[in-house]
């Protein structure tokens, strides 16, 4: 194994997916000469030329359409958005295009394309480049929707991302990107629409996205020296969700708390705890819990943005809440 940060596994899924398929082609704003925004394809303008990793104009719109049309003519577009926010300046692009394409044809022509896009408070970006929006997309159907935590896990379902012949939305979250984890020197795909169970316990579930696996695993580590076994559950995609795997966890544990940074109404967590209602419900010990971002723009103050951001100690509490 070695240790890198959350960007370079990122450049290096990319890396060794261009190597390996000459139809993929890089699309953003500045992510050749400098990298990217977040330094995601350092060096790949020089190993694979202009060509194949474009700069493009501030038009989310103008570069999404031409990766969609990119995709329908055989190429295999990886488009990079500076923020998840900006995925609303593309809505028609993705929505009513790259979504739609293969049901309305017939399943003549596919749509094999990626867009990453960075989500997540904590940079003290604003209202307007902070906002996580899987949820949001999750409604669309013919998108899949990718949350990964770990830079392990964020290297191997991009390049289960870059071999579907589907849009897929690949949400990474911006506070990740520096920090440095353990990945193995191969890693391979990682198969869509199937959780992973990261820690195992028998009092309380935790379901999580992005970085918020990483906090619960904290959070369960604190409340296991008070006695309070949780297991936590990277849910890996929002689509396809795995939903059975959730549904084991608490036929076991008896209680369910679904953490996601996207605001709390209509979230993840909502369509989790219904299907579980419908699915688990006598064997609920206690109403679903959900931890989320409040239902407010995003601060630019920190001093306002930090306390509404998704927590290890708000997970903790919630769990203390809920078992005692």
């Amino acid at each position: 194994m070695k240790e890198i940060t959350y960007a370079q596994a990122i450049c290096e899924a990319l890396d060794e997916e261009m190597e390996r398929d000459e139809n993929i082609v890089l699309l953003g704003e500045d992510i050749s000469f400098i990298g990217g925004n977040f330094k995601t394809s350092v060096g790949l303008l020089e190993k694979y030329g202009d060509m194949r990793v474009k700069d493009t104009p501030i038009s989310e719109a103008g570069f999404v359409g031409m990766g969609v049309g990119m995709a329908l003519t055989g190429l295999r577009p990886v488009i990079e958005l500076m923020f998840s926010d900006f995925l609303l300046v593309a809505a028609d692009q993705v929505i009513n295009q790259a979504a739609k394409i293969r049901y309305m044809s017939g399943g003549q022509v596919n749509v094999p394309m990626v867009i990453r896009a960075p989500i997540g408070a904590g940079r003290s970006s604003a209202a307007q480049h902070s906002q996580s929006m899987q949820a949001m997309v999750s409604q669309f159907p013919g998108l899949i929707v990718v949350v990964p935590s770990t830079a392990q896990e964020a290297k191997g379902l991009l390049k289960t991302a870059i071999r579907d012949n589907n849009p897929v939305l690949f949400f990474e979250h911006k506070m990740e990107y520096n920090k440095k984890f353990l990945v193995d020197d191969v890693v391979e795909p990682i198969p869509f629409g199937k959780a992973n169970v990261v820690r195992e316990g028998k009092d309380i579930t935790i379901v999580a996205t992005s970085s918020l696996v990483m906090k619960s695993q904290e959070a369960a580590e604190k409340l296991e020296k008070e006695g309070i076994s949780v297991e936590v559950i990277d849910l890996r995609t929002i689509v396809p969700l795995d939903i059975d795997t959730v549904v084991e966890s608490v036929k076991k544990t008896g209680k369910l708390i679904v953490a996601d940074e996207a605001h709390e109404r209509c979230g993840v967590g909502a369509e989790i705890g219904f299907q579980i209602m419908e699915k688990a419900f006598y064997y609920l010990d206690a109403p679903v819990g959900r931890v989320n971002t409040p239902n407010v723009p995003l601060p630019f103050s920190p001093a306002l943005e930090f306390p509404i951001i998704p927590s290890v100690d708000r997970i903790y509490k919630k769990v203390v809440e809920m078992v005692k």
